[in-house]
């Protein structure tokens, strides 16, 4: 696929929360028009405004599905299976990017959640069967996506699925944001120790002080 990802519209469904947000930032930044996603269309007219001024709107969840190229979805974990049920024919045929993490959280910090279906990715997949869906974006810190300040992001994306040409413009989108790079991770059924590692991140990061991102050696 290389880089002929110029001009793909970029919906973010779930975009209101830090992690849809600052992707939505990062791409609108690389010159992507960027629709960010609610159940609420104020919520996401407003999350929109507050990225000052870069080519992104907010609309609710159907209407970005609809009108988006690509389809990133950055919703609670809560209400993954939901979402993607009430949206499944505005998504078909689309690229659906899966960055949820299904975790838990208690005394001793994050922890991962078992899924039916192996993981939210494969969830998707399930419940998306005329969808081309990817997971990426599990461990890029919302925090760097949003600083003003932070001009390079310092990690790798992880992007697995089973359709190489879906994969190939995942990647090419990753390479988008400065810093980033995009390196293929395997078939969707092995998403779930993608999802899952974002709890020794958080581990990490509580004991560093620290935003850390992954990166792979020798590639």
């Amino acid at each position: 696929m290389g880089d002929d990802v110029d001009g793909l519209t970029i919906g973010i469904l779930g975009g209101t929360g830090d992690q849809g947000k600052g992707l939505a930032r990062r791409f609108a930044l690389a010159g992507h028009p960027v629709l960010i996603g609610s159940r609420n269309a104020g919520r996401a007219e407003e999350a929109a405004a507050s990225l000052g001024d870069l080519p992104v709107r907010g609309a609710d969840n159907a209407a970005v599905a609809s009108e988006a190229d690509v389809v990133i979805v950055a919703v609670p974990w809560e209400g993954h299976r939901a979402t993607l049920e009430s949206l499944r024919s505005e998504l078909a045929g689309k690229i659906v990017v899966d960055c949820v993490n299904p975790l838990g959280f208690d005394k001793q910090g994050a922890y991962p959640l078992a899924v039916e279906e192996g993981s939210a990715a494969q969830q998707a997949a399930a419940v998306l069967p005329d969808s081309r869906v990817v997971a990426a974006f599990h461990h890029v810190s919302a925090v760097l996506l949003l600083d003003p300040a932070v001009e390079r992001v310092d990690l790798d994306v992880l992007v697995l699925g089973d359709d190489r040409a879906a994969t190939d413009l995942v990647q090419a989108l990753a390479n988008r944001i400065p810093g980033a790079r995009g390196v293929y991770g395997g078939r969707l059924r092995n998403a779930y120790q993608i999802e899952a590692l974002t709890a020794n991140l958080i581990s990490i990061n509580r004991r560093y002080k620290a935003h850390a991102g992954i990166r792979i050696t020798d590639v």
